[in-house]
C-alpha cells in the first residue's frame, strides 16, 4: 500500500485543481458577458472536477500507487484551469475603462475549450490506469499530454502495470519495457527517470516465479548499458538483490542474472566493486565449476563431517555478533554467511539436483554468463582478480579452456587475461596466485601454451599470448617452454598474432625483468633473430615492436654470433631516422644498442657517427 505520506502528498496535489474548479464555478455565476461560452466552460470544468475527485478515491484505494503520470497530468490540468478561471473572470461586469482595456473574444474561448478538452482526455487516460476493474492493466491509448512524445505514455502505462497489477500482467509489462529499451538509449533513460527500476527489482525478487525473475532481469539488462543508469540500479539496493537471486534461483534465472552482473560491472566501477563486496564472485565460480569438479566435490563432501560444518557456522555467527551494526562490510559479510548456509541447506541441495537434470544447452548458457561476469568483474581490478584466485577460479578457468570451445572458451580466456594483467601490475597478487608451485597457476600456463601452439584461432591466440606476457616475471630461467611458442609466432602471417608475440617477448627481455639476460639468450637460441629482422620490413606496428625487442637482445647478448650473422648492427644503423624520432622509447634505445653491438663486431662505425 502507498504510505501515509504519499497519500497526503497526492491529496494535497489534487486539492489545488479541485479548488480551481470551484473558483471557476463561482466566476461563471458572476459573468455578465459571453454567458453561453462561460456556461460551456463550466460544463467542461465540472467534468474535470468529477474526474479529479474520482482520482482521489482511486489513489487512496490503490496499493503501490504509481505517481509519476499523476504529477505530470495534474500540473497540466492545473495550468489549463488557471487559464479558464482568468478568462471567465474577465467576463464579470467592470467599469468602462476596464472594459476598454480588457477585451475578450470568441477566439479566446475556443482556445480554452481546446485546452480543457485536452485535460479531459488526459484525465480519462489517467483514470483508465487506475480503473478498479482493471487496476494496473496495460493501457496503450495516447493521452493528449503525450501527443508529441507517444513513448512516454507507453512507459507510464507499463510501469504502472509493473507496480500495481497482478503478477501475470507485471511480467508482460516488464517484457514490454525490455523490448522498448532494447535499442533506444533515450527510452532507456526515460524508463529510469520515470521510476521503472524499483518495480523491476521487486519483480526480480519474485522467487516463486522464474518467469517473473527472468523478465525483471532482462529489462534491467537492457537498461544497464550506461554508468548513470547502472548507478541508479545500485542506489536502489540492486546489487544486494541481484546477489541473493543469483545464489538461490533456478538455473535459467541464474543465467540471466549473471548476464546482468556482467553488464553492470562492465559499465560502472562502483557496481564492479559493490558486487565483489557482496561476495558475488564465489557463487559465480561455483556455478561456473558445476560439473567441472564433480569427482573432487564428491570426495571432499565425503570427508567433510557435520561437526566441521557446525563449527564453521558457529564461527561465522560469532563474527556477525562482534562486527559493527553498520559499515561498508556489514552486508557483504552477511551475504557470505547466507551463501554458505544456503549451499549446505536442503534448499541448496534441491537446486543442485535441479541443475543436474537441466538441458545441456541451458547449462552451457549459464557457464557462458558466469564466465562473462567474472571477466567484467576482473577487468582493471586487482582486488577482484585476487578474489577470483582465492577461490577455485583459476583452476576452473583452466579446465574450461581445455574442455570447451566457442563463446565459453573465449570468455574464460578473457577472464584469465584480465587476471594476469592485474598480476603484472601487482607484485603481491603475482606472487600469491602465480607462484611456480601452484597447481592452479601451472594448469593455467599449460592451457595458455596449448592455445598458442595448437588452436587455429588468431583471436584466442592473441589472448593467450597476452596472458603469457603478463606473467613474464613469474617464469624462472629454466622455464624455456613458454618462450619457444612465442618465438614461433613471430613469423605468423596474422600480423596481430605476430605483434602480440613480440610484445610478450619484450616483457621477458626488458631490463625491468630480473632474468632479462637469460631470457634474451633463450629467444636467440630459439632462432628469434631472423623473424625479428623480417618485422623491420613490415607495417609500422611490427617495425616498432620488432625494433624494440632487437635492441633488448643487442643490449643483453651483444656478443651473440646470431646477431652478427644476421647483420643486426647494419639493420639498426639503417633504420629510418623518422621512425626513431617519432617514438621516445627508441631515441635512446637504438643508439645504445648500436654502440653495444659495435663493441663486439668488427668493421663498425663508432658511436659519434650515429645518426650524424
Amino acid at each position: 500500500m502507498a504510505s501515509d505520506s504519499e497519500l497526503k502528498r497526492v491529496a494535497n496535489e489534487l486539492s489545488y485543481p479541485i479548488l480551481l474548479c470551484e473558483r471557476v464555478r463561482v466566476a461563471v455565476d458572476d459573468a455578465e458577458s459571453f454567458k453561453l461560452e462561460c456556461v460551456e466552460v463550466f460544463k467542461q470544468v465540472d467534468r474535470l472536477s468529477h474526474m479529479l475527485r474520482t482520482l482521489v478515491r482511486f489513489s487512496i484505494a490503490t496499493p503501490s500507487l504509481y505517481e509519476r503520470p499523476i504529477w505530470r497530468v495534474i500540473a497540466d490540468v492545473s495550468k489549463n484551469l488557471e487559464r479558464a478561471l482568468t478568462l471567465v473572470r474577465k467576463c464579470k461586469r467592470r467599469n468602462v475603462l476596464r472594459r476598454v482595456v480588457t477585451i475578450v473574444s470568441a477566439a479566446d474561448f475556443r482556445k480554452i475549450f481546446g485546452l480543457l478538452e485536452s485535460s479531459l482526455g488526459d484525465m480519462r487516460w489517467l483514470l483508465s490506469i487506475f480503473d478498479s476493474e482493471n487496476v494496473g492493466g496495460i493501457v496503450l491509448s495516447l493521452p493528449p499530454i503525450a501527443s508529441n512524445d507517444p513513448i512516454i505514455s507507453w512507459v507510464w502505462s507499463y510501469i504502472a502495470t509493473l507496480q500495481m497489477a497482478q503478477l501475470t500482467e507485471r511480467i508482460e509489462a516488464a517484457n514490454e519495457l525490455a523490448s522498448l529499451a532494447r535499442d533506444n538509449d533515450r527510452t532507456k533513460q526515460m524508463i529510469v527517470e520515470e521510476g521503472g527500476v524499483p518495480p523491476l527489482l521487486k519483480l526480480l525478487k519474485e522467487d516463486g516465479s522464474p518467469d517473473a525473475q527472468i523478465a525483471g532481469a532482462s529489462a534491467l539488462c537492457n537498461l544497464a548499458n550506461d554508468q548513470e543508469r547502472v548507478r541508479n540500479i545500485v542506489n536502489e539496493l540492486g546489487v544486494q538483490i541481484i546477489v541473493q537471486v543469483l545464489a538461490d534461483s533456478p538455473m535459467k534465472v541464474q543465467s540471466q542474472v549473471a548476464t546482468l552482473v556482467a553488464r553492470m560491472a562492465e559499465h560502472d566501477p562502483l557496481a564492479q566493486e559493490d558486487f565483489a563486496r557482496d561476495n558475488v564472485i564465489r557463487p559465480l565460480v561455483t556455478l561456473l565449476s558445476f560439473e567441472t569438479f564433480d569427482d573432487e566435490h564428491r570426495e571432499q563432501s565425503g570427508k567433510q563431517s557435520i561437526h566441521s560444518i557446525v563449527q564453521i557456522n558457529k564461527e561465522m555467527e560469532k563474527k556477525s555478533l562482534t562486527r559493527p551494526t553498520a559499515g561498508p562490510y556489514t552486508h557483504s559479510q552477511s551475504s557470505s554467511h547466507y551463501y554458505y548456509n544456503y549451499y549446505h541447506s536442503s534448499e541448496g541441495s534441491k537446486h543442485r539436483r535441479e541443475r543436474e537434470n537441466e538441458k545441456p544447452q541451458l547449462k552451457l548458457c549459464l557457464k557462458i554468463s558466469c564466465a562473462e561476469a567474472l571477466w567484467k568483474l576482473a577487468r582493471g581490478s586487482v582486488s577482484n582478480s585476487r578474489r577470483i584466485t582465492e577461490t577455485k577460479g583459476l583452476l576452473c578457468l583452466a579446465k574450461l579452456v581445455e574442455k570447451e570451445e566457442g563463446e565459453l572458451q573465449y570468455n574464460c580466456l578473457m577472464t584469465i587475461m584480465e587476471i594476469t594483467a592485474a598480476a603484472e601490475s601487482n607484485v603481491d597478487l603475482r606472487r600469491a596466485a602465480f607462484k611456480t608451485t601452484s597447481p592452479a597457476a601451472k594448469a593455467v600456463v599449460d592451457q595458455l601454451l596449448r592455445v598458442v601452439r595448437e588452436l587455429d584461432s588468431p583471436v584466442l591466440q592473441v589472448l593467450a599470448i597476452k596472458s603469457i606476457g603478463s606473467l613474464a616475471r613469474t617464469f624462472p630461467a629454466r622455464e624455456t617452454r613458454v618462450i619457444g611458442p612465442l618465438v614461433t609466432h613471430l613469423g605468423n602471417r596474422n600480423t596481430d598474432v605476430a605483434a602480440e608475440a613480440v610484445i610478450s617477448l619484450q616483457k621477458f627481455a626488458c631490463p625491468g625483468n630480473f632474468l632479462c639476460m637469460e631470457h634474451s639468450k633463450t629467444i636467440i637460441e630459439f632462432d628469434g633473430v631472423l623473424p625479428l629482422m623480417k618485422m623491420l620490413r613490415g607495417n609500422e606496428r611490427t617495425l616498432l615492436q620488432g625494433l624494440i625487442l632487437l635492441c633488448y637482445l643487442a643490449l643483453h647478448v651483444g656478443k651473440s654470433d646470431s646477431l652478427e650473422q644476421a647483420r643486426v648492427l647494419t639493420a639498426l644503423e639503417g633504420v629510418d631516422r623518422t621512425v626513431v624520432s617519432q617514438h621516445p622509447e627508441l631515441r635512446e634505445l637504438v643508439p645504445k644498442a648500436i654502440y653495444h653491438l659495435s663493441l663486439y663486431h668488427q668493421g663498425v662505425h663508432s658511436q659519434r657517427d650515429l645518426f650524424s
